[in-house]
């Protein structure tokens, strides 16, 4: 009977191992801001909320959170946030309304910059982008780790649109400080601003003088509904990196340790989308491991399904 134990809980784990390395992904949510960020973070409808749905991150740290297979979602950071007398939790820019620091299901209120995520969708690819649809709060970064495939790049908005946003778009403090730039949808409706109604085409919607200037700031970030050419980005077998406030002067680094020289996302033309080598990280998002995404799930299964084994090897 202890035989047929071990064999079953080998079979269960070895299972859960290889599902582990083909199906699952781990983002690495890093604060390289000059104050505190409290990410949220939305499952699509009808998927199963993360194992956390908001915390705090101060100058410097980072999250790692596991995902399972197929899940889809966004992240987003929350800024200027406090708890009243009463412990409510509120924040002045992405507030999820959940008063509390887990948003537990509640999306962001606008304007905020959106990282999304859906991942093994269509031929088993991770589909990300940025958003600046719903406006725009903090400058965010999305590097993928140890992926593959012709598009599978980083994402980043790594301007400061608070310091550049027109007026008629600008959110501020009572002290006056900017702290968010709303989309025109956001600012003013109508429908050849939120893409409805009779503008609810790609043909029809075309990007508005303030959709253009989210572009010229952030080429890889949508700026509008159908923004899609220079906007989506598609990986294979990759762990993500997001990082909030990356560095001005971002630049790939290979393993060895040289780097090349760097580029501001703002300047880059076109956005365009250099297929990424799985052997380089990011500087603006954190230094890890070179190996790749699925090296490192094989690793952490093996020595999950090789204790077990041992620890049964003495029980029976």
């Amino acid at each position: 009977m202890g035989k047929l134990y071990f064999h079953i809980l080998f079979l269960i784990l070895s299972n859960s191992f290889i599902a582990e390395v083909y199906s699952s992904a781990t983002f690495t949510i890093v604060n390289k801001c000059q104050f505190t960020v409290w990410p949220g973070i939305l499952s699509n409808a009808g998927i199963s909320p993360l194992t956390t749905t908001g915390f705090a991150l101060r100058t410097g740290e980072s999250r790692i959170i596991a995902a399972p297979s197929s899940w889809g979602g966004r992240f987003w950071g929350r800024t200027h946030c406090s708890e009243d007398p009463s412990g409510k939790f509120t924040c002045v820019t992405g507030d999820c309304g959940s008063g509390k620091v887990e948003c537990a299901g509640a999306g962001a209120a606008t304007p905020v910059t959106l990282a999304e995520f859906t991942l093994d969708g269509d031929a088993g690819k991770d589909f990300y982008d940025l958003s600046l649809v719903d406006g725009y709060n903090l400058p965010i970064l999305v590097a993928p780790q140890g992926g593959s495939g012709t598009n599978c790049s980083k994402a980043e908005c790594g301007a400061d649109l608070n310091s550049d946003c027109p007026s008629e778009l600008r959110v501020a403090t009572a002290a006056g400080e900017g702290v968010a730039c709303r989309s025109a949808c956001d600012a003013f409706g109508g429908e050849q601003y939120c893409c409805s109604g009779a503008y609810g085409t790609p043909a029809a919607c075309k990007p508005s003088q303030y959709a253009q200037t989210f572009k010229r700031a952030c080429p890889q970030a949508y700026s509008y509904a159908y923004d899609d050419l220079t906007s989506t980005f598609t990986c294979v077998g990759a762990d993500y990196i997001i990082t909030f406030c990356p560095s001005p002067n971002t630049s790939r680094k290979s393993s060895s340790g040289s780097s090349g020289g760097g580029q501001n996302p703002a300047s880059a033309a076109g956005g365009s989308n250099t297929p990424f080598d799985g052997n380089m990280v990011y500087e603006g998002a954190l230094e890890v491991s070179s190996a790749p995404s699925t090296y490192r799930h094989a690793v952490g299964g093996a020595v999950v399904v090789a204790a077990a084994m041992w620890r049964l090897s003495h029980l029976y």
